[in-house]
C-alpha cells in the first residue's frame, strides 16, 4: 500500500472516531482591527509580543484604478495590546508566497513568487532587524522556489519544500546565521509546497501541502529529527489541504483554511488541530468565512488570522483580522 493510500485510510479511521459535530464547536472567533488594505499570500510572525505582517499580494490603487500588486513588499506591525497597526520598512524586493521564520529578534524571509500565478520564483533570502527597522540581503537559496516553509531550530533556519513551475520540490536546506551559509539536509519524503510547519520537542513537523495543481492536496504529516537527519511519518490530517495558514497554539499544531476544493471554486473553512501528545487530529470551530492565502500568528493568548482570499486564486482579497481563542 503506497503512502497516499495509507494516509487516506488512516485519516478516515481517525476521523470516524469522533462525531463531526463534537469536533467543530471548540473555540470562538471574533474581529480585531483590520489591515489597511486587502492582502493575500502574505506572512506573519510574532516577535516581542507584536505581530509582523509582511509581503504578499496587496489590493491598492495604481494608475488611478484598483489593482492586485504582488511586489510592494508591504510590511506592517500589529500590536495586540492596543489593537493598532503601524508601517515598517518594506522588503527590498517584494514578492508573494514567501517563507518566514525568526531567531533572536531577527525575521528571515525566503523564496517567493515575483509575479501572479506562481510565476517568477526567486532565490532571495532576507533578514529584517526588528530593533533597527532595516533589511539586509543574505546568501541566496540554492535554487528559486515559492511557497516554501521556513522555521528556526537550534539557532538555524530550515527551509523545506516549495515550488518552481511546474512541480513541487522536496528540497530541505539549513541556513547558519553565524556563517551566512546553507547546507543540505534530508529532503521531504514526498515533494510538496504550501505546507504547515512547526517545531515540537526539537523536531520539525511538516503537514499538508500540494504536489502538483491547486487541488492536489495531501494530508501527509512528516517529522524531521535533526539528530539523525531522518524523516518519519505521523498521523495524517483528516482533511487534505494546502495553501492555508498555520500556527502553534495552546500546544496544538493548527492548520486553517486552504485552497482548493475539487470544484476549483471554493476554498476551505476547516480549522484542523494536531495534538503531539496523542498523535491525533481534530477539527475546531471553522472560519466564519472560508479562505486561503492568509497568514497567522499567536500573541496574548489568541491566534490571529490576517487577510487571505475568499475563493481560489488571487481574487476577493480580505483585509480582516480575525481572532481565534480556545477556552
Amino acid at each position: 500500500m503506497n503512502r497516499f493510500k495509507l494516509a487516506l485510510l488512516s485519516a478516515l479511521v481517525l476521523f470516524a472516531s469522533e462525531p463531526l459535530s463534537a469536533q467543530q464547536t471548540e473555540g470562538t472567533w471574533s474581529k480585531a482591527a483590520p489591515m489597511k488594505a486587502p492582502r493575500s499570500e502574505l506572512q506573519a510572525i510574532t516577535v516581542g509580543g507584536k505581530i509582523y505582517v509582511i509581503g504578499g499580494n496587496v489590493r491598492m490603487m495604481k494608475d488611478g484604478e484598483m489593482a492586485t500588486l504582488p511586489t510592494t513588499g508591504l510590511g506592517q506591525v500589529y500590536d495586540p495590546a492596543s489593537d493598532s497597526w503601524h508601517d515598517i520598512a518594506p522588503m527590498p524586493k517584494g514578492s508573494t508566497h514567501n517563507g518566514i521564520a525568526a531567531i533572536d529578534g531577527t525575521i528571515y524571509i525566503g523564496g517567493g513568487f515575483a509575479a501572479r500565478g506562481h510565476a517568477e520564483a526567486t532565490d532571495r533570502f532576507y533578514a529584517y532587524d526588528t530593533a533597527t527597522d532595516r533589511w539586509r540581503e543574505l546568501a541566496p537559496l540554492s535554487s528559486p522556489r515559492g511557497a516554501p516553509a521556513l522555521i528556526g531550530l537550534n539557532g538555524k533556519i530550515h527551509i523545506v519544500g516549495g515550488r518552481d513551475k511546474p512541480a513541487a520540490i522536496a528540497t530541505h536546506e539549513v541556513y547558519d546565521p553565524a556563517t551566512n551559509t546553507w547546507t543540505v539536509a534530508a529532503p521531504l519524503p514526498v515533494a510538496r509546497d504550501h505546507v504547515g510547519i512547526a517545531v515540537v520537542d526539537g523536531k520539525i513537523h511538516v503537514y499538508g501541502g500540494r504536489t502538483t495543481g491547486d487541488t492536489s492536496n495531501v494530508g501527509l504529516h512528516d517529522v524531521y529529527d535533526p539528530a539523525t537527519d531522518k524523516w518519519t511519518p505521523a498521523a495524517p490530517m483528516p482533511v487534505p489541504v494546502s495553501s492555508g495558514t498555520f500556527a502553534q497554539y495552546r500546544g496544538l499544531l493548527i492548520y486553517l483554511g486552504g485552497e482548493c476544493k475539487p470544484d476549483t471554486v471554493h476554498t476551505f473553512a476547516e480549522v484542523q488541530a494536531y495534538d503531539p501528545k496523542t498523535d491525533r487530529w481534530r477539527l475546531l470551530a471553522p472560519y466564519p468565512v472560508e479562505r486561503h492565502a492568509q497568514a497567522a500568528a499567536v500573541a496574548g493568548g489568541k491566534l490571529y488570522s490576517f487577510g487571505g482570499a475568499v475563493g481560489c486564486g488571487a481574487n476577493n482579497l480580505a483585509a480582516d483580522n480575525l481572532t481565534f481563542q480556545l477556552p
